[in-house]
């Protein structure tokens, strides 16, 4: 990770014991779930996707959509849950998703998403946990 200081910070040691193999690889390293992989991509409850390091609340299920990539796709995220920065890797440019409050990698966004923002939040399933609504 950079040397940006989140709210919520572990060693090396406590990532690898919070996370599972594949978690840590995506969130940690900035890893890539395969498409169409996880469970969370046809979830269609209302509820809140949630960090899986942290347990920071990101997404509401009202914004999800299917973008046919076979990621979880959402419009926007919870208001100061995720921070931006460029990702220069695999000779491309994008923009890199990562929790705010412990700087876990999520996924990327892009500018191809539906009204009303033009978003398209495209993050790994295995980042993120599911609250159903009460």
């Amino acid at each position: 990770m950079d040397a940006h200081t989140y709210p919520v910070t572990r060693t090396d040691a406590e990532w690898r014991a919070r996370l599972t193999p594949e978690q840590y690889y995506i969130m940690r390293e900035h890893g890539t779930e395969r498409p169409g992989s996880c469970a969370l991509l046809h979830e269609k409850r209302q509820g809140t996707f949630t960090c899986a390091g942290c347990d920071t609340p990101l997404f509401q299920s009202t914004l999800k959509f299917e973008s046919g990539t076979g990621w979880p796709s959402f419009n926007d995220p919870l208001p100061g849950s995720v921070e931006t920065e460029t990702d220069r890797s695999y000779g491309m440019v994008r923009t890199e998703v990562h929790c705010a409050t412990c700087g876990s990698h999520l996924g990327h966004v892009f500018p191809d998403g539906p009204p009303p923002t033009g978003l398209r939040y495209c993050i790994n399933g295995v980042a993120l946990n599911f609250q159903p609504a009460e």
